[in-house]
């Protein structure tokens, strides 16, 4: 963000650094604004805080909010997790410094409810896992801020997580395969296998990258199975607009189906299993749970 973008009061504050007497203030301080996504963070110090923060011009950073901690901090609210937010900063050794903040999508519902929340934290521990560091790139910038709302205000945030994912694993490279084998490049009609009696289940292969035509999965031995109708919901949320399909009505059972095969493909590309998706199944389930309706 140049500063011909910048709030009134960002720029009022660049100005005044610039009329003072002392031309070397600028350069010496080295301040940049930049647009700003908070996704981790941990306590510094007495009063300070450590924030991962995701931008669209230099990807990944690690900044210091000094005396955020205190009652009396300004930027406190400014910068809690998943707060989209304008920062000016200025460079420092280890630490480049928050000097100003103004927040500009709280995405309050994830504070809220505890399963959002969840979600969030889902979205942005990906986001860390991907996102490099000092790199540019506004689009997965752009996806996180577009996921956070999306799990924020859809109807159900589990399938917002899912169209995530799969965004996510298009931009990044590792789009999986769903309408071809991954080794052949033959298509895999599972509608007209499906009415020739042939199994319900389609093999994903997580080093090839996708589905395999069943010639090629009996040769396989790193596939697991996936549903027919799960598979026809990945594809559909791989290809059409958010819009169109965050009021889908999707069963427990194929959720849980489509969670799984996602957290499987997903653990083979970063190579490890994440730490928010362990607290997130359980809440889940917990959900599910008390969510049926009692018997009598």
């Amino acid at each position: 963000m140049g500063i011909g973008t910048m709030p009134n009061n960002l720029k009022s504050l660049i100005s005044n650094l610039q009329s003072l007497s002392f031309p070397f203030v600028m350069s010496r301080v080295r301040l940049y604004a930049s647009e700003a996504i908070v996704i981790r963070h941990s306590n510094y110090g007495e009063a300070d805080r450590i924030l991962t923060i995701m931008t669209p011009e230099l990807g990944k950073l690690r900044v210091i909010a000094k005396g955020v901690r205190k009652i009396t901090s300004r930027k406190a609210g400014h910068v809690e997790l998943f707060t989209r937010v304008r920062l000016l900063l200025a460079r420092g050794r280890t630490f480049d410094i928050i000097s100003q903040a103004e927040t500009v999508e709280a995405y309050r519902p994830l504070r809220e409810d505890l399963l959002r929340g969840s979600y969030a934290h889902y979205l942005s521990e990906l986001i860390d896992a991907f996102a490099q560091e000092g790199s540019e790139d506004s689009a997965l910038y752009d996806l996180l801020a577009n996921g956070l709302d999306w799990v924020s205000t859809a109807p159900d945030p589990a399938l917002a997580a899912r169209y995530f994912e799969l965004r996510l694993l298009t931009i990044t490279g590792y789009r999986p395969q769903l309408f071809k084998c991954a080794r052949t490049g033959e298509a895999v009609n599972v509608d007209a296998a499906t009415n020739a009696g042939s199994p319900l289940s389609v093999a994903f292969s997580p080093i090839e990258g996708g589905i395999l035509s069943p010639p090629v999965a009996r040769l396989a031995r790193d596939t697991f199975s996936v549903p027919v109708g799960v598979l026809r919901l990945l594809r559909v949320l791989q290809t059409q607009p958010f819009d169109s399909i965050k009021t889908l009505d999707v069963s427990p059972v194929a959720h849980a189906q489509a969670e799984q095969t996602m957290r499987r493909y997903l653990t083979f590309v970063l190579e490890r299993t994440l730490r928010s998706t362990y607290f997130l199944r359980q809440l889940v389930s917990e959900d599910q749970l008390n969510s049926k309706p009692e018997t009598s």
